[in-house]
């Protein structure tokens, strides 16, 4: 505190606006979900009529700030890649509002969603299967880079370069095969081309589920690096609670297309509330065999008896029409 107002003493008139403009924007979201809903019919028969809805996201709501990293966790099925994907509107939504620096991006054209995209970026859970497998590792990472008409020739090659460094890559790697890589290294060339707009978002769909235990610790440690250094804000969606223990400032968990809780890293692993989290937290294996972990089995209880009405798919509650 006093070497803030010490600072502040000294600094120019000038630098002193920009001080606090940056402040303030720091307490502002970057990204503000609301009552987020994403449904998909279920058709059956010979004609493929619509039988049902299944609530993939379900009324999910929660913000992120510059520079933050928020933890979605949950079991398969519970909807938590459908909402990365919506919010950058790869998959479209039913129903509620993705504010991004204040704008609501479900009410936008393609036209006005174009410059948004530049910081807005990916990073796929498969590595092999997210990367053209006929285009070399230069062409994947410059591709977005022409697209926006950011460079292009030479301009081009160096940026893709720069990015290659960035990522640890050497740059001879710019001229080979998606194929001719390790599955660590195809996840590096992935979060390259994330960077290459310089997003200020990155949504992180199990960047790290592919790939080996010493693998990952190293792609966690090169996303933490760049947050470090380039002040990203990262939405790291993940099934592993050690995972998001490791790389997050504060975790939501799942549940059904639904949020269950919310808190900050710690607090969420030592005071978990929801019977759900505390399951999740159970699950996670020991890494001291003799220090055995009481399981914590929870089966939720159906809102409803009208078996009829409802079915659950996949972990994900279907409504069924009358």
């Amino acid at each position: 505190m006093y070497l803030s107002r010490l600072l502040d003493a000294w600094l120019p008139p000038e630098c002193y606006a920009l001080s606090m403009m940056s402040r303030a924007d720091a307490s502002q979201p970057l990204l503000d979900v609301r009552d987020l809903h994403t449904h998909f019919a279920v058709r059956s028969g010979l004609l493929g009529r619509a039988v049902g809805v299944m609530r993939a996201v379900d009324g999910v709501s929660f913000t992120i700030h510059p520079g933050e990293t928020l933890g979605l966790v949950g079991e398969s099925g519970c909807g938590k890649t459908t909402v990365g994907r919506t919010i950058l509107r790869l998959i479209p939504a039913t129903s509620g509002e993705v504010r991004y620096k204040g704008r609501d991006m479900l009410k936008l054209s393609r036209v006005e969603m174009r410059p948004l995209r530049r910081e807005m970026q990916i990073i796929f859970q498969d590595p092999a299967g997210s990367l053209n497998p006929r285009l070399r590792a230069g062409r994947i990472i410059g591709e977005p880079i022409e697209v926006h008409g950011l460079a292009k020739g030479e301009a081009l090659g160096r940026r893709v370069n720069a990015l290659l460094d960035r990522v640890g890559l050497p740059r001879s790697a710019a001229e080979r095969f998606p194929h001719e890589f390790s599955g660590g290294q195809r996840q590096r060339i992935g979060i390259a081309r994330a960077l290459a707009l310089e997003p200020r978002l990155i949504i992180c769909d199990e960047p790290t589920s592919a790939l080996d235990v010493s693998i990952q610790s190293q792609i966690l440690n090169l996303l933490r690096d760049l947050q470090r250094d380039l002040g990203l804000a990262y939405l790291f969606i993940s099934h592993d609670m050690a995972v998001v223990r490791h790389i997050c400032d504060r975790v939501a968990v799942m549940f059904r297309g639904k949020i269950v809780e919310m808190k900050d890293r710690e607090s969420i692993y030592t005071a978990a509330e929801h019977p759900y989290t505390r399951s999740l937290l159970a699950a996670v294996p020991e890494p001291v065999p003799r220090r055995r972990r009481r399981h914590v089995p929870w089966l939720p209880e159906e809102e409803t008896t009208d078996a009829a009405a409802v079915a659950v798919v996949s972990g994900t509650r279907v409504k069924r029409k009358a």
